[in-house]
């Protein structure tokens, strides 16, 4: 064999020693949160609530001005966990018209919220109302359980 093939200045060396040096981009690119976790993260953030105990529901307020009842979504996954989400849209504007904004401070775009639920709420019964740009979506307890009576066994005589 020819020694200069297993030299460390051999091309298949080099080779090797380039395909194992990861740049430090891709390393991070390799590690870093997916587009869409950012997205949801940021939505998440940008998306305040009020969650209330009543004696017989959880009730959960969250501010929607211009949002219409259609473009809000309120869901259950993994059977406890209140996801709303949704999307506030900026009406278009005609340029041509002489339209423009000179100032845009109100918050567009996704919103979502999640909420683990306690074991005690019933899924089946939520129920969600929007009223004047003010979401209310609530979720009924469970009844409590029964405490369990003391079972008495009858005594034969033999």
């Amino acid at each position: 064999m020819d020694a200069r093939m297993f030299s460390v200045e051999s091309p298949i060396f080099s080779t090797l020693q380039h395909l194992m040096d990861i740049p430090d981009e891709m390393e991070k690119a390799f590690n870093a949160p997916t587009r869409t976790y950012v997205r949801d993260a940021r939505a998440m953030a940008s998306t305040p609530a009020d969650v209330k105990e009543l004696p017989t529901a959880y009730s959960f307020v969250i501010d929607m001005p211009g949002v219409k009842s259609g473009e809000i979504k309120v869901q259950v996954e993994d059977d406890n966990v209140l996801v709303i989400s949704g999307e506030r849209k900026r009406e278009e504007v005609d340029e041509k018209e002489g339209s423009k904004y000179l100032r845009m401070e109100r918050r567009m775009g996704k919103f979502m919220r999640k909420f683990a639920l306690p074991e005690n709420a019933n899924t089946d019964g939520i129920s969600a109302v929007c009223q004047d740009g003010v979401l209310t979506v609530t979720v009924q307890k469970k009844p409590p359980p029964e405490p369990k009576k003391p079972k008495t066994i009858e005594v034969k005589v033999a």
